[in-house]
């Protein structure tokens, strides 16, 4: 689920503000990506960010591979 990253996310920031601030969007936006709008490619490392590593981008975006692939199970 898409949400859990974010949540994730917001808790690391301190707040859905923080964390719009910290991306570059408004707080309306970081509501939205909670309730399942897709995240703008382009924020996905802010988000990763944000969340001190806490989170990856694949799982904020599990349907870009390529920009965004899965670590492998060397």
């Amino acid at each position: 689920m898409i949400s859990e990253p974010i949540d994730i996310a917001i808790r690391r920031a301190g707040s859905q503000g923080a964390l719009a601030k910290l991306c570059g969007v408004s707080q309306a936006t970081v509501w939205k990506w909670r309730h399942g709008k897709k995240v703008k490619a382009e924020h996905v490392l802010k988000i990763v960010a944000a969340a001190d590593g806490q989170v990856a981008a694949y799982q904020i975006r599990p349907d870009l591979p390529d920009l965004f692939p899965r670590p492998s199970d060397d």
